[in-house]
């Protein structure tokens, strides 16, 4: 017999319920629990969270929905700290979000309408922007940008900035410009090359490297996804190649390139086939 909605939320609520309990005896009976802080678990959430990214590039299931467990933790960790320093508690952070999806929502709560996913994000993006003027910034005019982390890997900050400004209007229109933009950035790149100055060189590498994340953008590409899956699939086949050495007795500085080569193109077919 299948379970109603109602049932699954009864049971989902329990379950919130059960670990808001257990974090409660632990900040009480556990010594390691009881002396952390929000600042001495930020490291932990941050290489949870890369579990987490780990666990949804592979594909296992199973092992998504134990670091999503791992992430509900922190969240009412770090939500039992401040509320023993009367700051906040977890009610504090489920409804503010609660009321944040419904302001960034109003095509679904409003009268507003939004009959794409790109206008949700643009409508999203405006949305904040005036949220930060009426939270006292009118004096200091918050950039759209200011809500990406300055902290984010270079790769995934380009992306997010991208993303940010184009939630304002600021975007290009084709597909086929940015493409036009990125072969642009080829030619000075290639020409700051041959310049011999290397700042000139790495600047326009840069600026060939932003080209080419805002392209994978307009194609529909996550380019710190795809360029982690390259990452992934690199190094099965080097250590395809190492396998290969270690099985001749051989180390792999001693095999020539072409040996590479050849287990390389092996490891390839392999991965195809799999």
């Amino acid at each position: 017999m299948k379970e109603t909605v109602d049932e699954r939320r009864k049971i989902a609520l329990e379950s919130f319920n059960r670990l808001l309990t257990i974090m409660e005896e632990l900040r009480v009976k556990c010594p390691w629990d009881r002396k952390q802080t929000i600042e001495s678990i930020r490291h932990l959430t941050i290489e949870e969270t890369y579990e987490l990214s780990d666990a949804i590039l592979s594909g296992d299931l199973s092992e998504v929905r134990k670091e999503l467990g791992d992430l509900a933790l922190h969240l009412v960790f770090y939500a039992k700290i401040a509320s023993e320093q009367r700051a906040f508690d977890i009610s504090d952070v489920l409804n503010g979000i609660c009321e944040k999806l419904i302001r960034r929502h109003p095509h679904v709560y409003g009268d507003t309408e939004a009959n794409d996913a790109r206008t949700v994000e643009q409508n999203w993006e405006q949305i904040k922007l005036k949220e930060k003027e009426e939270n006292g910034a009118r004096n200091t005019r918050k950039s759209a940008l200011s809500g990406v982390p300055s902290s984010l890997p270079a790769l995934l900050k380009a992306f997010r900035m991208q993303e940010k400004a184009r939630g304002v209007g600021f975007d290009w229109n084709k597909k086929n410009e940015v493409w036009e933009k990125v072969q642009e950035e080829i030619q000075e790149f290639q020409e700051a090359e041959a310049s011999g100055s290397l700042a000139d060189a790495e600047s326009e590498f840069g600026d060939l490297l932003f080209a080419m994340i805002n392209y994978a953008r307009f194609a529909g590409i996550n380019p710190e996804e795809a360029l982690e899956r390259t990452n992934r699939k690199f190094i099965q086949r080097f250590q395809h190649i190492e396998q290969r050495a270690y099985e001749q007795d051989k180390d792999v500085k001693d095999m020539t390139l072409d040996e590479m080569e050849t287990y390389w193109n092996e490891a390839k077919k392999i991965t195809a086939s799999s």
